[in-house]
C-alpha cells in the first residue's frame, strides 16, 4: 500500500511540473491603428501557431484614432507596443523610456498625395498651398521636411497651410486640401477607389524626399530589459513574429485572409486587404534587426526641424539589439 501511495504522489507532482512547465507565457502587444494587414505578420504568428510553439500566448490589441500605444504601455496595458520611431523617440523625450527591440518595417509607407490640378508638380509648389497631416504624432515627419525645406507651416503665402487631417481622405476629395497624408498601402489607394485616377494625382513619397524615417518598430519600457526572463520572453516573442511576417510575404493574399478573421468590426473587405497585404510586403522585406544608420538617419531626420524640432538631442539607449541577438 505506501508504495502505491507513493507512486501515485509521484505521479500527481509529475503532472504538476508538466502543468507548469506547458504553462504558457502571456503578451500583450498593443497595435498603432485597426486591425489590417498592416499588422499582418502578428496575426499570421497567432493563427499558424509559431507563437505557441515558442511557449507564448499573445493577445493582440487592436489600435484607433483614440488609442495612444505609448499611453498604453505606460499605463501597463501592454507588454510590447508597435508604434513609428519619431512619435517613440519624442515619447523617450519625454521622459517615457521606450526601447526599439526589433524593426520589422524596413521602409517607410508614407506620401504625400496631391490633385494634379491643383498645379503642384514638386515640393517648391507647396508655398500658398493647403496641406493636410496627420496628428498625435505623425506629424512629426512632415513637419521635418517642411523645415528641411524651409517652408513655413503657419498658413503664410511663403508657407503652407496645415489642415489637421481625420484618419480618411475627404480633404482631397471635396478639394478642401492640394495634398493629403496617405500612405502606400492604404489611404492613398482610398483615394483611387473614390474615383480618383492615378493619372490625376502626385505622389511625393518621403523615402524618395531623403526623409523617410522609421515605422511599425517594437518597442517595449526600458526597465523591463533589465529582467532576463523578460528578455527571453520577447526574444521568443520577436522570433515568432519574424516567422509570421515572411509566411506572409510567401502567402501574401492567405495572410490578408487571415487578418480579415481577426477583424471583428467587419470593416475591411477582401480586395483592400490583399491590395494592402501586397504593398506592406514591399516595406517589410528586409526588416528585422534594427540598423543603425536607418535610426541615425531618422534621428537626423527629426533634429533638423530648425528652432522647433521633433526632438532636442540625440536619444542615448533607444534602442537595443539585446532581444534580437537572444532570438537569433
Amino acid at each position: 500500500m505506501r508504495h502505491k501511495i507513493t507512486t501515485l504522489i509521484l505521479a500527481v507532482s509529475v503532472g504538476m511540473v508538466s502543468t507548469v512547465t506547458l504553462a504558457a507565457d502571456k503578451v500583450t502587444l498593443q497595435l498603432k491603428w485597426v486591425t489590417q494587414a498592416q499588422f499582418a505578420g502578428y496575426f499570421v504568428a497567432k493563427d499558424k501557431g509559431f507563437y505557441k510553439e515558442e511557449g507564448l500566448d499573445v493577445t493582440i490589441k487592436p489600435g484607433g484614432p483614440d488609442v495612444a500605444p505609448p499611453q498604453v504601455i505606460a499605463g501597463g496595458g501592454a507588454d510590447v507596443i508597435i508604434d513609428w520611431m519619431p512619435a517613440a523617440l519624442a515619447s523617450r523625450e519625454k521622459g517615457l523610456a521606450l526601447v526599439n527591440i526589433a524593426q520589422p518595417f524596413k521602409r517607410s509607407g508614407m506620401m504625400l498625395t496631391c490633385r494634379k490640378d491643383s498645379g503642384v508638380k514638386t515640393p517648391s509648389d507647396f508655398p500658398g498651398r493647403t496641406l493636410g497631416v496627420w496628428f498625435y504624432g505623425n506629424e512629426y515627419p512632415f513637419l521635418s521636411w517642411m523645415s528641411q525645406l524651409g517652408v513655413p507651416t503657419d498658413g503664410s503665402a511663403q508657407g503652407v497651410t496645415v489642415l489637421k487631417q481625420g484618419f480618411n481622405v475627404d480633404p482631397i476629395l471635396q478639394k478642401q486640401a492640394d495634398c493629403v497624408s496617405t500612405m502606400t498601402y492604404n489611404e492613398y489607394w482610398q483615394i483611387i477607389d473614390a474615383g480618383l485616377g492615378a493619372d490625376e494625382l502626385v505622389t511625393f513619397k518621403y523615402e524618395d524626399q531623403g526623409v523617410a524615417t522609421l515605422e511599425d518598430g517594437l518597442y517595449v519600457l526600458e526597465d523591463n530589459l533589465k529582467d532576463p526572463a523578460f528578455v527571453d520572453k520577447m526574444a521568443r516573442f520577436v522570433r515568432a513574429s519574424m516567422k509570421g511576417w515572411a509566411w506572409a510575404r510567401e502567402n501574401s493574399d492567405a495572410a490578408a485572409d487571415i487578418v480579415l478573421e481577426n477583424d471583428e468590426t467587419g470593416a475591411q473587405t477582401e480586395k483592400h486587404q490583399r491590395r494592402m497585404m501586397g504593398e506592406i510586403n514591399k516595406l517589410t522585406a528586409g526588416g528585422g534587426k534594427l540598423v543603425e544608420g536607418d535610426y541615425e538617419r531618422t534621428v537626423a531626420t527629426l533634429m533638423s526641424g530648425g528652432s522647433d524640432p521633433v526632438i532636442s538631442k540625440a536619444p542615448s539607449g533607444a534602442w537595443s539589439h539585446a532581444v534580437w541577438d537572444a532570438a537569433f
